[in-house]
């Protein structure tokens, strides 16, 4: 039996292969959408995962205006803030957020799929939002994934 063949590889940021994928949100909801990003982000859809290091995709998200949200999460979806000060709490809804920016509706919803350390800011640092189906990021060549496809 050859045992060398069953040692665990612990890839760091430098081993890892990172590619640039697209998604289109385009009809897709929110909440699993954002799971789903977060997944490739974080590299768990590869067999060389390893929870210490930023191994996961550069991931561009495209149409982020053209996203759903189910039931009546438009209006029940609070986003909350505060200022610092006293009595400084501020409430925004998910509909009031959308009509500011869409992408940061997106990037809120990858940002609360991520586990919360110092790690998640850097891995978030690889997500790209955008409102129509242009993206500034042709030079990396991005290959187009289907979200639907990923199972956790």
């Amino acid at each position: 039996m050859d045992t060398l063949s069953y040692k665990t590889q612990s890839i760091n940021k430098e081993g890892s292969n990172k590619k640039w994928v697209i998604v289109d949100a385009e009809n897709q909801v929110l909440g699993r959408l954002a799971s789903r990003v977060a997944y490739v982000l974080r590299g768990k859809h590869r067999a060389t995962f390893t929870p210490h290091a930023d191994t996961g995709d550069n991931v561009i998200v495209i149409n982020a205006d053209k996203v759903k949200l189910t039931g009546d999460k438009w209006q029940a979806k609070k986003y909350i803030r505060h200022t610092g000060t006293p009595g400084g709490r501020k409430e925004l809804t998910a509909e009031e957020v959308f009509e500011k920016d869409p992408c940061r509706l997106v990037h809120k919803a990858v940002k609360g799929m991520l586990p919360k350390t110092k790690l998640s800011n850097a891995v978030l640092s690889n997500l790209f939002v955008y409102t129509g189906s242009e993206h500034t990021h042709a030079a990396q060549k991005p290959e187009k994934l289907d979200i639907n496809s990923i199972i956790k």
